[in-house]
């Protein structure tokens, strides 16, 4: 995936050197934008391996509102591990594996008293907006909440995330046709992340972000379109520079394609999107080159 590439090699050609929340320090730069669009195949790393099941768990995680870690743990998918022991959780006089108001609280519940459930359901607002006023650029959902942020260890990193809906039907900006035209109108999305971590974070959140832009237009019957992804700090950890130049140094494989399996039509608005499982999606054609281990800054 050429601008996962991109992406890294401006860290390394614009970067300067950081002290960082870890203690492991950073080579870090601010402000950058990178698309990808979603027709042309689904934007994965393939120059390492990614664990497409633990993306897609996670997100299911994030958008049944749950934020205790043991949840997706149980699905297979350890990656908030470090941040869910009692020495992170006691801090906030919480309970191990109880993460706070993290995404799944503040997409479900912005502005609740957490643990209840008695805030503002970001994601059932997103799709009746959609619904009921698709011009709209209201299409927003907000991760950051400066009343919560400093509650929990690890406050949201991908902070805010808007839709647009065209009824335009244009060709692919790389001006070739694409036989995945459709006559429904097209869903794009676009995220603003204020902090990521190159090699191990952003390979997640573009992956993560382009699957939920598939799954809210198959549930309000649109065509995908284009995932905009545009970042505040981002860096690379000092020790994973090794990692970074042993996968920039392999060659990008071909994209592989999304499918949604929805025989029965199920996946119908706000319960549909609750009701999507692993076994609903097909990523076809992934190859990549062999996984690429890295430690985790907590």
């Amino acid at each position: 995936m050429k601008q996962y590439h991109d992406l890294l090699k401006s860290i390394l050609e614009y970067g300067v050197t950081h002290k960082d929340r870890t203690g492991v320090g950073t080579i870090s730069h601010f402000g950058y934008q990178t698309r990808f669009d979603l027709r042309e195949g689904f934007p994965i790393v393939t120059t390492k391996r990614v664990p497409f099941r633990w993306i897609a768990e996670e997100l299911f995680w994030f958008l049944s509102g749950d934020t205790n870690e043991a949840t997706l743990r149980a699905k297979g998918g350890d990656i908030w591990k470090e941040w869910a022991d009692k020495e992170h959780t006691g801090r906030f006089g919480r309970e191990a594996g109880d993460l706070g108001p993290v995404y799944g609280y503040l997409w479900r519940s912005f502005g609740g008293h957490y643990p209840k459930r008695d805030g503002v359901d970001q994601i059932a607002r997103l799709l009746n907006e959609i619904e009921t006023n698709p011009n709209s650029r209201r299409l927003i959902v907000s991760g950051w909440d400066p009343r919560e942020c400093d509650s929990v260890d690890l406050p949201p990193c991908h902070t805010l995330f808007q839709f647009k809906i065209d009824d335009d039907k244009k060709a692919l900006p790389s001006g070739r046709a694409s036989d995945t035209l459709s006559d429904r109108p097209v869903l794009h999305c676009q995220l603003y992340q204020r902090s990521a971590d190159a090699f191990l974070g952003v390979p997640f959140n573009i992956s993560s972000y382009a699957l939920l832009t598939h799954m809210v237009a198959h549930v309000c019957d649109l065509a995908v379109g284009e995932f905009i992804y545009t970042l505040g700090d981002y860096h690379i950890y000092q020790n994973h520079l090794d990692q970074v130049n042993e996968l920039l140094a392999r060659e990008p494989l071909p994209l592989p394609r999304l499918e949604i399996s929805d025989e029965e039509k199920k996946l119908r608005g706000l319960d549909g999107l609750l009701y999507f499982r692993y076994e609903n999606l097909r990523l076809i054609g992934y190859e990549s080159h062999a996984k690429i281990a890295a430690p985790v800054a907590v």
